[in-house]
């Protein structure tokens, strides 16, 4: 995959092109983010542009050695991550990489690895994976991939390049979910889903949303001070597990960020198979009211992210909302 193709991340992407058309690349870094905001990808990209030799500060992405990275199956990349059945990255793992690194490179300028979760070694592999850095054999690129940096020994990150990304915006990962064939309608749900995530985005079941849609929407309308078992049959049907939880609350903040489109005389949503019922709840609140419904619907998830009990935090919210729309 070309950096042309690294779809949220042009600044890394432009510092990227930048340092190999001048021929200052470092030969180790870290690329910290969050899971499925494409880290890899990129790191995927580094390695394929400078294993080019058609291009400038990009992959050509049709020679021989650019095929190759694409298929992941180039002779000069080396791929470091816990066996199957360890937690950690094992100390002897990390003598192979550094027999094999030492080795002149099959075809390419230099030899790679990418290291994924780099986080996972444990002291001792960690300080065998020091020496390696302190003296990198035959000019290799390392690339350590993790969602914490601070979780890596400071001597490793002090001599390693740090690369931070973002979690991906929702327009980002809708672009790409449409570019994989998803249907807009389909797309826009799920990038306001994905937390910045492609990966989440890719797990995320359409079907199934739009039937959690659905359901909600039914408890909304019948949601009552006066009939407080509607409250509790609310949450008893709409709860689960602390995921399936904050998965519901991500929703109703989607719900949330619509009408306060709606109210603000905006049409731009992204429920848009449902924008009937919602300009008949926004028909019932001002503004302020509707920013407070998204409020309370932010506390509830942080509470639920602080592992609180999943059944009396929706009870409460589900409480508050009655009253907002009473």
């Amino acid at each position: 995959m070309p950096f042309a193709d690294i779809i949220g991340h042009e600044r890394v992407v432009e510092i990227f092109r930048k340092s190999i058309k001048s021929g200052k690349t470092s030969h180790a870094y870290i690329f910290e983010g969050p899971a499925g905001c494409g880290r890899r990808k990129t790191a995927m990209a580094l390695i394929q542009a400078l294993f080019c030799r058609q291009a400038e500060d990009d992959a050509c992405g049709v020679c021989p050695s650019c095929r190759k990275v694409a298929g992941n199956n180039h002779g000069d990349i080396h791929f470091l991550e816990p066996l199957p059945d360890k937690r950690d990255i094992s100390i002897a793992q990390l003598r192979d990489l550094q027999r094999d690194l030492a080795l002149r490179p099959y075809e390419a300028p230099r030899k790679a690895c990418i290291m994924e979760p780099a986080d996972r070694m444990n002291l001792s592999s960690a300080n065998s994976f020091l020496k390696t850095l302190e003296e990198p054999p035959g000019n290799a690129l390392l690339i350590l991939l993790t969602e914490n940096a601070d979780m890596l020994l400071q001597t490793i990150r002090s001599r390693c390049q740090l690369v931070r990304f973002a979690p991906l915006s929702s327009e980002s990962i809708m672009l790409m979910l449409k570019r994989n064939g998803m249907d807009e309608a389909s797309a826009a749900l799920l990038s306001q889903m994905a937390n910045g995530s492609m990966q989440r985005a890719a797990e995320l079941d359409g079907e199934a949303l739009a039937q959690r849609h659905e359901v909600l929407i039914k408890h909304l309308a019948t949601l009552s001070l006066d009939r407080i078992s509607t409250i509790f049959t609310a949450s008893e049907e709409l709860g689960g597990n602390r995921e399936e939880t904050l998965e519901l609350l991500d929703i109703l903040l989607s719900f949330a960020r619509d009408m306060i489109h709606l109210s603000s005389g905006c049409s731009d949503i992204i429920n848009t198979t449902i924008r009937p019922t919602l300009e008949g709840l926004v028909s019932r609140l001002n503004l302020e009211r509707t920013l407070q419904l998204a409020e309370d619907i932010l506390e509830t998830r942080r509470s639920v992210q602080r592992n609180a009990n999943v059944k009396l935090a929706l009870d409460h919210l589900f409480i508050r909302v009655a009253g907002t729309l009473a």
